[in-house]
């Protein structure tokens, strides 16, 4: 029997890239500079993964009058050096490179604006390494009525029809596992993002890893017919 074809959806911030401070900084910046209150550093860790509107309302308290100041100077920063500050994490290139080799499809599936995802790889140098990019509209407020990841997932799948066997995500939030739920998928969470415990708990992901090495033969599993899908922590 031959091996299963896959399509490997990533989230991008907190599972291929590390932030380092540069979106959570970002917007504590831009809210401070505003003289607008900044959440606790619970909250802002919270901020990052849902829509940059609904975060901005929802957690940080910000007057819906004011939200797009507070995203454009925040986007002006994180262009000018928060994309450059972001590192990939250790090892993720090369395990997105072995799929890769191993002829699967890898694409990725963020609530990040799809241009701004882009530009983001193109300086992390990654923009290769993907048969994709689906991201949010550019337009926030049209971004921020989206069904979470649900549709950015759907639209990948529908790009891809007809070229994979199976589909998988990989993602570091509740969205990224409830997304891939809704559109019939398991979703394995990584434990180097923003993602707490207690979200792995309520989402019931596929499984939990805590290495890119771990991630690749969690991966590669769903591949193999005659292997057994390992499920919980890696």
């Amino acid at each position: 029997m031959k091996n299963t074809r896959l399509l490997v959806l990533f989230d991008l911030d907190g599972t291929l890239v590390d932030p380092e401070g540069a979106i959570t900084g970002g917007i504590a910046g831009a809210l401070s500079t505003l003289g607008l209150p900044v959440p606790g550093p619970v909250d802002m860790r919270r901020m990052v993964g849902p829509a940059l509107v609904r975060s901005l309302v929802d957690i940080a308290k910000v007057p819906e009058d004011r939200v797009a100041e507070v995203i454009s100077l925040y986007r002006a920063g994180y262009r000018a050096h928060g994309m450059a500050e972001s590192k990939p994490y250790p090892g993720i290139a090369e395990a997105v490179q072995a799929l890769t080799e191993r002829g699967h499809l890898i694409a990725v599936a963020t609530q990040k604006p799809g241009r701004l995802a882009r530009e983001l790889l193109d300086v992390q140098g990654m923009t290769s390494l993907f048969a994709s990019i689906h991201g949010s509209p550019d337009d926030e407020q049209a971004a921020a009525l989206l069904d979470g990841k649900r549709t950015i997932i759907a639209q990948a799948l529908a790009r891809h029809q007809g070229s994979f066997d199976r589909a998988l995500m990989v993602g570091d939030r509740v969205h990224d596992i409830e997304g891939a739920a809704a559109n019939g998928l398991d979703c394995i969470a990584v434990a180097w993002g923003f993602g707490s415990e207690r979200e792995f708990e309520s989402g019931g992901p596929a499984g939990v890893v805590s290495t890119a090495e771990s991630l690749l033969e969690h991966i590669l599993a769903y591949a193999e017919p005659s292997r057994a899908v390992t499920r919980g922590r890696l």
